[in-house]
C-alpha cells in the first residue's frame, strides 16, 4: 500500500540531495535560483481541489486547517529553517552580490512568516467563526 509519508520523505531526500550537490557546483546560481523559487512561492496541488460543489473548498480547508493548528505557517518556517540549516547558507561563502542578496533574503524569510503569522492569529481572534460544510465528511459542517 502507498504510504504518503514516507513518500513525502523520499522527496525530501532527492531534493535535499540534489540541491547540496547544486550549491557544491554552482553555490551563486543555485542561491539565485531557491531566491526565485521562494518570491514566487511554493503552490502545493491541493489548491487546485474541488469536491463538485464548493467553488471556495480550499479557502475553507484552509482556514480550518488554521484554526486546528494543522501544518500553519509556522510550520511552513520551520521547514525553510530546516533546509537553511541542511543546506549551511547562512555560512556559505563566496558569493557574489546578487546571490548574496538572495541569500540574506531566503535566511530571513523565516522570521518575517512568523511575523505574518502572527498578525493573521490576532486578526483571526477577532473573526466570528463561521460553519461550513465538507461534502467529503458527509456535510457535516465545521467551523473555520
Amino acid at each position: 500500500m502507498w504510504n504518503h509519508c514516507s513518500d513525502e520523505k523520499r522527496h525530501e531526500n532527492a531534493y535535499t540531495k540534489i540541491i547540496e550537490k547544486l550549491l557544491e557546483v554552482d553555490p551563486n546560481v543555485t542561491m539565485l535560483a531557491i531566491a526565485n523559487m521562494m518570491k514566487k512561492k511554493i503552490t502545493m496541488p491541493m489548491h487546485l481541489m474541488y469536491d463538485g460543489r464548493d467553488p471556495n473548498i480550499f479557502e475553507h480547508f484552509s482556514a480550518m486547517s488554521q484554526r486546528l493548528g494543522i501544518y500553519t505557517s509556522r510550520d511552513y518556517a520551520e521547514i525553510i529553517e530546516f533546509f537553511i540549516a541542511r543546506w549551511k547558507l547562512e555560512k556559505l561563502e563566496g558569493l557574489e552580490g546578487e546571490a548574496r542578496r538572495a541569500r540574506d533574503f531566503v535566511c530571513g524569510l523565516p522570521p518575517k512568516i512568523r511575523r505574518l503569522q502572527n498578525r493573521a492569529d490576532e486578526r483571526a481572534k477577532k473573526l466570528e467563526s463561521r460553519r461550513v460544510k465538507f461534502s467529503w465528511i458527509f456535510n457535516k459542517e465545521v467551523s473555520v
